[in-house]
């Protein structure tokens, strides 16, 4: 086989769309500069915000504030957001922030643009986010869009919320400055990407919510187009007769859930054999199905440790997604019927404490729950089609 090289999909047309939302210069939805994209994860959402949406921005004379939420998990998602700001606003001054800090200094007007103490950015006492961002649009002489990757992580905690009601006030803020928008159509864009929609529509759904009124968009999975490039690119590092039909990686493709993470991981079986070897696969779909399984047994393990009702309440959000209720009439008849037993709404919410605590399911607002990660649908549903399996069954121990 041939050296391996980097390979890169580029999605240009979907990064200037986005660009045009975020920047209010869509014609078909002007003025709509809160963008809000919904896909499963590993689906290529980070990948493409990182090379192809930030470049497209900036080629537009656009500041970019990339945050992602996921990566940092256990960090106070506002505080992500501020440092992203602080980061982007030293970089415009030529990284003098490390040389104030060097002298032991933290306030210091950093030229005759910054007035105020950075380190102190969305802080108690400090400017608020709107200023920072604004300072941004000022030095930067152009619009400033944030990007927030996995933005439903901010949905956990109240600071989280905090921060998006902040990120909104500062939206408004500034877009209504005149002396900022200097005749474009916004100073100020925010992309907020999710891969978990229920989540995601939390911010958007409700008077009380901070982006009531926007709208969530499906970001498009990745199509044939990507895999015919992906398959030009392998078969050109593959001897001839191992070369793969591009119709066998399509499919393989579609075995993985449209994950390219997973796809190349068959893929390099296919290629290499197991740890370098010489091992010969039946077919690359066999290798997607084993990477799929893989996947799913995580799953597997976390459903064995659920009791009966657990279980019955897991397959009624499922079943149900957005009309789901766990307390009302038709839901405690469904536990019922499942356990064979009386089930009360105490015991209901025992099952919902206990499915939250190992990160199963998510509780939106008071008497919503949903899926932490929606994809344990797709398995739960291929084991209850399966004749073979009997995990799905609730009491079940596979």
């Amino acid at each position: 086989m041939a050296a391996a090289s980097p390979f890169v999909f580029a999605r240009p047309e979907v990064a200037s769309r986005v660009a045009q939302w975020a920047l209010g210069e869509d014609p078909f939805s002007p003025g709509e500069v809160s963008v809000f994209l919904a896909a499963p994860r590993r689906t290529g959402k980070s990948t493409f915000l990182v090379h192809d949406l930030l470049p497209e921005l900036t080629s537009r004379g656009a500041t970019p504030v990339y945050v992602d939420l996921w990566s940092q998990k256990s960090g106070d998602p506002g505080d992500l957001i501020n440092e992203a700001v602080r980061k982007a606003l030293d970089k415009q001054g030529r990284g003098v922030l490390d040389r104030i800090r060097g002298a032991g200094v933290t306030k210091a007007g950093l030229g005759s643009w910054l007035s105020f103490d950075l380190e102190k950015l969305g802080v108690p006492g400090g400017a608020t986010l709107a200023e920072g961002l604004a300072a941004l649009v000022r030095k930067g002489g152009g619009p400033v869009v944030v990007v927030v990757d996995e933005a439903q992580q901010a949905l956990k905690s109240e600071a989280g919320r905090d921060a998006m009601f902040a990120l909104k006030s500062a939206r408004d803020t500034i877009n209504l400055d005149p002396t900022l928008t200097a005749g474009r159509p916004a100073a100020l864009g925010l992309v907020f990407t999710g891969s978990h929609r229920d989540k995601l529509a939390s911010l958007v759904t409700g008077r009380d919510q901070p982006f009531f009124g926007s709208r969530i968009r499906d970001f498009p999975l990745l199509g044939r187009d990507y895999t015919e490039a992906y398959g030009r690119h392998v078969n050109g590092l593959l001897p001839p007769d191992r070369r793969i039909d591009p119709a066998e990686i399509e499919k393989a493709f579609d075995i993985v859930g449209r994950r390219p993470q997973y796809l190349h991981a068959a893929v390099t079986r296919y290629a290499t054999g197991d740890l370098g070897g010489e091992r010969e696969f039946d077919s690359l779909l066999q290798l997607a199905r084993d990477e799929r399984e893989t996947h799913w047994d995580s799953y597997r393990r976390q459903w064995s440790n659920l009791n009966a009702l657990q279980q019955a309440v897991l397959k009624r959000i499922i079943g149900e997604g957005e009309r789901f209720r766990p307390f009302d009439g038709e839901s405690l008849a469904a536990y019922s019927d499942a356990l064979g037993e009386p089930i009360a709404a105490k015991d209901v919410q025992q099952a919902l404490d206990g499915l939250r605590e190992q990160e199963l399911v998510v509780r939106l607002e008071r008497g919503r729950y949903s899926l932490e990660d929606p994809s344990i649908a797709d398995w739960l549903r291929a084991e209850a089609a399966s004749p073979e399996k009997d995990a799905a069954k609730p009491g079940s121990r596979p």
